[in-house]
């Protein structure tokens, strides 16, 4: 091999060390921060569920520093055992650290929940909500009165479904169907519906479709209800049903 080649080869090696290295350090100084946003952004959504304003109308966010207000002096995490309801007493973290990977609550034994609380009255309560759509899981946090029966509010914010299709779950227009509607009544569990087309106009439990987007309503029919299910369990124990 020639010295020429040599040195070409050895240039680009150490080109290549040397973005390798600065891509390296530079991921791990924003680490951080970006997993603070990814944490507000978390937030952000289960205040949006429990239908608080996170967006003025001018477009401006909620500061950070609100969004830590409301769970530091409304909002309470709670962990419920998925088996039995009950709920449970300093979980041990390594189990929720665990957990927390998990995609959905199939794989998980422990449920949270965050209780929202006026001078220490539980007014509403909000619990995450995922699974599989048409491309991708699909994570939400669906949000219900102090009744356990109404819904106050729904929200799907992280998923990789198609834009303009399936992607429109993020819309306002979307989740803002779910108020008001029921789970609960006459002492028994309602199905939440996404239909294909438009729902009926009486209907206090189903909401339109998204054109084009059959399968992915499917899915969230699906993984909503599950989830219902799951904490049903501690629920009923509220409700006294």
């Amino acid at each position: 091999m020639r010295k020429d080649d040599i040195r070409v080869i050895t240039f680009a090696a150490v080109v290549c060390v040397i973005c390798s290295l600065l891509l390296s350090a530079t991921a791990q100084l924003l680490k951080d921060k970006q997993d603070e946003q990814v944490e507000l952004d978390r937030k952000m959504n289960v205040l949006k569920a429990f239908a608080v304003a996170v967006v003025d109308e001018n477009g401006v966010k909620l500061a950070k520093s609100e969004v830590d207000r409301y769970f530091t002096e409304n909002i309470f995490e709670v962990f419920i055992n998925k088996e039995t309801g009950d709920v449970v007493e300093n979980p041990d973290p390594n189990i929720l650290k665990k957990e927390a990977k998990e995609r959905t609550h199939e794989g998980r034994t422990l449920l949270p929940l965050y209780v929202w609380k006026e001078n220490g009255v539980p007014m509403k309560y909000a619990f995450p909500t995922s699974g599989m759509g048409l491309w991708s899981i699909v994570n939400g946090y669906l949000a219900l009165d102090r009744d356990l029966s109404t819904v106050i509010g729904i929200t799907f914010y992280k998923h990789g479904e198609t834009p303009g299709l399936g992607g429109e779950v993020s819309t306002d227009w979307f989740q803002s169907q779910f108020k008001d509607k029921k789970i609960f009544e006459n002492g028994a569990l309602l199905r939440l519906e996404v239909v294909k087309g438009a729902a009926p106009d009486d209907s206090n439990h189903q909401v339109d479709g998204i054109s084009g987007a059959t399968m992915t309503g499917n899915g969230l029919n699906k993984f909503m209800n599950r989830d219902i299910q799951y904490y049903e369990k501690y629920f009923s124990r509220i409700r006294g049903t």
